[in-house]
């Protein structure tokens, strides 16, 4: 470990030229800098055993989801046992988890190898955080890995075709920019069928494997589906309702005779439709439902269909026929979010994740003709008793121009409903995302330790409440989203139960962001925050973010090229407005992000500092866009609660 003591000289005195000048600027405070293996932090204190006593249980907790069928209808499934996320296999409900993959980087998913040959999956991983996900292919009667990609481009989204004989998958290897579709056979050399520019994305094979479906995706708002003849290499794109929408799921009908597809054509929300081959006439299966579909799935005859649909941050699963679309009845299932459907090979049973706010995810598996659910894994909590744990009230909050804004309301079990507590306020990232009431240790632990309220709201330009809902933020509209954040600290202040001169902000990539523009526009009214990953000024942002993503932030973010769009950006900019932050900050970053560079949370933590404020700073060297790795999450979270500890509860 070695200990540097430094003085961060701000940029006003190196500019200062008078000693008036210099005696007006702020005196910085003295940064003791560590640096530990591969992380690296400054200001932050020594965490207190007893602390780490008691975070242990809550940071021993792990989830398991589901990754595939395999032929011999066991189970693939994604969990950690050591620091990372890896690949097991369950054979029978609740049986042991044979690990199959061991990597010090957490393995991102599996794609189980259909056709009854050569039996195996496909899986990924990146190096260090980087994102720069390279394809492996398991073989499971050898045990043996094969990389199938360069080891230095990205790749991603790989599909096989029905018979197992070809995959496909989206990489930027051409040219490090634009992702394009390549396909090969296991054995064989990739072949790229799309290199039209810009970012595509791989859904599905023909039947036959002689076709490939593909979207070319512009924003959140907006992709272009479209089909590949491989024997030619001809793309032919399909028309679009309106000229302009956002696609989800896209696959063949497994007879061949047809399409389905997720889009928000003619619609404020996501539904499913079903094109038909012969005629083009479009059917809307989930018409009957003013809400997103996020997911859906056949079985392997075609005669079943599986979709989940997002209700006000719930998910919903439904199962119809294909033939008329007639319902099954399913079990009930918990309040929660639904993940990872699949069919079994015969068709009878479909395996999914179910995560809730009481329970971290595990594996499911329904029997279709008994409509009875049976439970593949029962991941640890630490030994806590799970009946203590919180689930949130959805609650609705009136904003400065009048719309009413979802949150999540988190309050420790117990608390008089007049005794008013601090207030943690978490912000979701994205954008483009949303804040659901899935397991979160770390808000358990505040609730139920710390005697902490949550909320984490869904601002606008949150998906899942439709496309107007979505563009509330974009451009010019910036900062619309960071007034809903004030009038919820209106809400705060009229509640009995919660004290507005307690209240702390956490968020992380875009609500890294918006915890900073926060802490700028309502300074006097926030106890101290923490900024995960986040964007400190969105012209360098652009600036310095990945190639490959450039162009497809700068259609949520508006371009910075444009001198109207960059002086804006200048003049919301937290790191221009870093003189407004005086209460705690705590910034944490991983080195290799390559979505938000970690330049991003120094240039802040300078920036604060040099006006005499008061920032933690943490970075780990191993880690990209957030913590994948246990020992890293666990440091920063015992350091998150000795922040809150100190500067929300004042002990």
């Amino acid at each position: 470990m070695r200990v540097v003591r430094l003085c961060l000289v701000p940029v006003l005195v190196l500019l200062a030229t008078t000693a008036a000048a210099l005696a007006a600027s702020p005196t910085p405070a003295a940064v003791t800098r560590v640096e530990a293996g591969n992380r690296v932090s400054e200001n932050l204190p020594e965490i207190p055993a007893e602390l780490l006593e008691s975070l242990n249980q809550y940071q021993n907790t792990r989830g398991a989801s589901f990754q595939g069928w395999l032929d011999d209808t066991s189970l693939l499934i994604s969990t950690r046992f050591g620091d990372t996320d890896q690949v097991h296999r369950v054979e029978r409900p609740l049986g042991a988890r044979e690990q199959l993959t061991f990597y010090r980087e957490p393995v991102r998913g599996a794609a189980v190898r259909p056709g009854g040959t050569a039996p195996g999956f496909l899986f990924s991983k990146d190096t260090g955080g980087d994102e720069f996900f390279q394809i492996h292919w398991f073989d499971l009667a050898t045990r043996k890995v094969t990389r199938l990609t360069d080891g230095k481009s990205r790749n991603e989204g790989a599909r096989w075709s029905r018979d197992g004989a070809q995959l496909a998958w989206g990489s930027t290897l051409r040219n490090g920019r634009d992702t394009d579709v390549w396909v090969r056979r296991l054995d064989g050399e990739p072949r790229l069928v799309v290199q039209e520019g810009g970012a595509w994305n791989v859904h599905d094979f023909s039947p036959d494997g002689g076709r490939l479906l593909v979207t070319r995706f512009v924003s959140i708002e907006e992709s272009q589906p479209g089909e590949v003849d491989l024997a030619t290499g001809k793309l032919t794109m399909f028309p679009v309702a309106g000229g302009r929408a956002s696609f989800g799921g896209f696959q063949y009908a497994r007879d061949g005779n047809g399409i389905y597809y997720v889009s928000d054509e003619d619609s404020e929300f996501q539904r499913l439709r079903r094109r038909d081959a012969a005629t083009g006439a479009v059917t809307v299966i989930s018409g009957d439902v003013p809400w997103d579909v996020r997911a859906f799935a056949q079985s392997r005859d075609g005669s079943r269909l599986a979709f989940v649909t997002n209700e006000d941050g719930i998910s919903v699963l439904r199962v119809v026929t294909a033939r008329d679309l007639a319902p099954l009845r399913l079990p009930a299932l918990p309040l929660g979010q639904v993940g990872g459907l699949e069919f079994s090979p015969d068709g009878r049973r479909l395996a999914l994740s179910l995560n809730t706010a009481t329970s971290p995810s595990d594996v499911h598996v329904i029997d279709l003709a008994a409509a009875s659910v049976e439970r593949w894994t029962r991941s640890e909590v630490g030994g806590l008793d799970t009946a203590t744990f919180v689930a949130p009230e959805l609650i609705h909050y009136e904003s400065f121009d009048g719309r009413s804004i979802p949150a999540f309301y988190y309050r420790p079990a117990g608390a008089p409903a007049d005794r008013p507590l601090p207030v943690l306020i978490n912000i979701h990232g994205g954008p483009e995302s949303q804040a659901h009431p899935t397991f979160s240790p770390a808000i358990q632990y505040m609730l139920r330790e710390l005697q902490v309220a949550v909320l984490v709201p869904n601002v606008r330009g949150s998906s899942g409440y439709g496309k107007t809902w979505l563009q509330l933020d974009n451009g010019l509209r910036r900062k619309d989203s960071v007034k809903d954040i004030g009038a919820l600290l209106d809400w705060i202040a009229k509640q009995p139960g919660l004290d507005p001169a307690r209240v702390g902000v956490t968020g992380g990539s875009y609500g890294g962001y918006m915890v900073l523009a926060t802490m700028v526009d309502y300074n006097d009214r926030i106890r101290a925050g923490v900024d995960v990953v986040g964007i400190s000024n969105f012209s360098t942002f652009l600036k310095n973010t990945e190639e490959y993503r450039r162009d497809l932030r700068r259609a949520e973010y508006g371009d910075e090229r444009d001198p109207a769009m960059r002086a804006f950006h200048e003049e919301i900019a937290p790191l221009n407005n870093a003189h407004r932050i005086t209460h705690p900050l705590f910034v944490a970053q991983g080195f290799n992000d390559p979505r938000v560079p970690w330049t991003e949370a120094e240039q802040i933590t300078k920036a604060v500092r040099a006006n005499g404020g008061d920032v933690w700073f943490l970075m780990f060297k191993d880690e990209g866009h957030g913590f994948a790795k246990k020992p890293n999450a666990d440091y920063f979270g015992a350091a998150s609660m000795v922040f809150w500890r100190r500067h929300l509860l004042g002990e």
